[in-house]
């Protein structure tokens, strides 16, 4: 989903309000960005994988080369690959992510997601390097887990401690499944922002896959998402202003302008501005970069170090569901494609969440991590909105009517989550089924179970 960039001075609200706006597109053109990110382990002992060594995450990344994948570096440090618009990229802890192509159709995302494993499971194999499909690590304290070699990493590693207790969770222990959409008009994305925010903890308590950290059940289902409910309250959450009369690109835009800088980028180096205003910025005022004013380039920057559970840049990213097996890859985006790409769809899901307030918001933001589909939203049960949204996708894909030889439609994909949904028993509570049965209280198990 790439983002245009061309630098003007000086940078205006109007300016950071009108690059969000390019992402406007016709419906012809939507497109589908699927992400996904794993963690990384000894095959045998369960360690988590550092950068170095023989078999380390340097040594995967150039064994991944063999499939034409080319070099990302930040100086002369390899810290990702490139291929055609596909990338991938290391997450603090070393977790690995597949950022894929802008794509056309569901069996697309399916099949760049298979073969994406293949290949790492091909490279892994030689090097004794497994793959976890989980939202949080379910063994490793932070300790155990090594910082990648990015500049960013760093500066965060540092700030986050300052502005909440579980930051270092978030960039070490978690991993998630995220799908990128786009939007035809201003319109078109206050109404795709609202209705996916708004259903986001649906979405948290369907893919709910992450109830053990250091060994133990924690009492969750989804660690992951309650681990961001206290990393930086700043750049996280569920964005109230969005439902806002009056809600466009430009009130995104003054959201995004108050929330605290990491860092700024000049000549290949990260410049730590962790905390730093960039208002100030904008008006030239920042003492670690005396007389320079922000770029264009530096708010694309800024805006991918927002993490609010549906972001918006050049298109809305979807961000609350938890790791899980390739069927729950390509059941996300075809979730929330189904909702998004069909206007019907998006009136119905609307109609489900319209009428919720912000206090119900959050209310089910917090039950969705602890009890999944158990608990209760504005009367009704988590797990009945669930149902009607995951019919609502499937006929929105059914309308979409995108074939592929051998498979009638994109439907197919949304069958995970339609079991999860009638059952109301999230992947989550079944790794505890198993943990307090045959596994007899063992996590590390779950390696075997849940790797690719």
């Amino acid at each position: 989903m790439g983002e245009a960039i061309v630098d003007e001075a000086p940078l205006t609200l109007e300016a950071m309000a009108a690059y969000l706006a390019e992402g406007c597109k016709p419906q012809a053109a939507f497109r589908i960005g699927a992400e996904h990110e794993k963690f990384l382990f000894r095959t045998g002992t369960y360690e988590a994988v550092p950068y170095e060594g023989e078999a380390g995450v340097f040594a995967l990344l150039q064994g991944l080369k063999g499939f034409a994948w080319e070099d990302v570096r930040e100086g002369d440090t390899l810290i990702g690959l490139v291929r055609g618009l596909a990338n991938v990229s290391l997450e603090p802890g070393g977790q690995f992510e597949l950022s894929g192509a802008p794509l056309e159709t569901i069996h697309d995302v399916h099949e760049e997601t298979v073969q994406h494993l293949a290949e790492c499971k091909a490279v892994g194999d030689e090097l004794g390097i497994g793959f976890l499909a989980l939202g949080h690590a379910p063994t490793w304290t932070l300790e155990q887990v090594a910082t990648m070699p990015k500049g960013r990493y760093r500066i965060m590693k540092a700030y986050m401690p300052k502005v909440g207790s579980r930051g270092l969770d978030m960039m070490f222990r978690t991993c998630t499944v995220q799908a990128n959409l786009d939007f035809a008009s201003e319109a078109d994305m206050v109404r795709k922002f609202r209705t996916s925010l708004a259903l986001q903890p649906i979405a948290t308590a369907l893919f709910a896959n992450s109830p053990f950290v250091e060994g133990r059940p924690t009492g969750l289902l989804s660690t992951r998402a309650e681990v961001w409910t206290d990393t930086d309250p700043h750049r996280t959450g569920l964005l109230d202003f969005v439902f806002d009369e009056g809600f466009g690109f430009e009130a995104y835009a003054r959201y995004a302008l108050d929330v605290p800088m990491y860092f700024a980028k000049r000549e290949g180096r990260y410049v730590d501005l962790s905390g730093r205003s960039f208002r100030r910025f904008v008006a030239g005022e920042l003492d670690e970069l005396p007389g320079e004013r922000a770029t264009l380039k530096d708010w694309s920057d800024h805006l991918t170090t927002l993490f609010p559970e549906v972001r918006l840049k050049q298109y809305l990213e979807m961000r609350g569901a938890d790791c899980g097996p390739l069927e729950r890859l390509t059941a996300l985006p075809a979730l929330w494609v189904g909702v998004l790409y069909d206007d019907a769809a998006l009136d119905a899901a609307w109609d489900l969440c319209r009428d919720w307030t912000s206090e119900d918001r959050r209310r089910l933001r917090a039950d969705a991590a602890r009890t999944g589909l158990k608990g209760q939203v504005h009367g009704r049960s988590i797990q009945a909105v669930a149902q009607d949204l995951v019919a609502i996708a499937r006929e929105g894909l059914k309308r979409r009517a995108r074939a592929r030889e051998g498979v009638a439609d994109e439907r197919v994909y949304l069958e995970p989550l339609a079991e999860i949904a009638e059952s109301g028993v999230t992947p989550a509570e079944r790794l505890l089924d198993l943990y307090h049965g045959p596994w007899r209280g063992e996590v590390r198990n779950v390696f075997d179970a849940c790797a690719f």
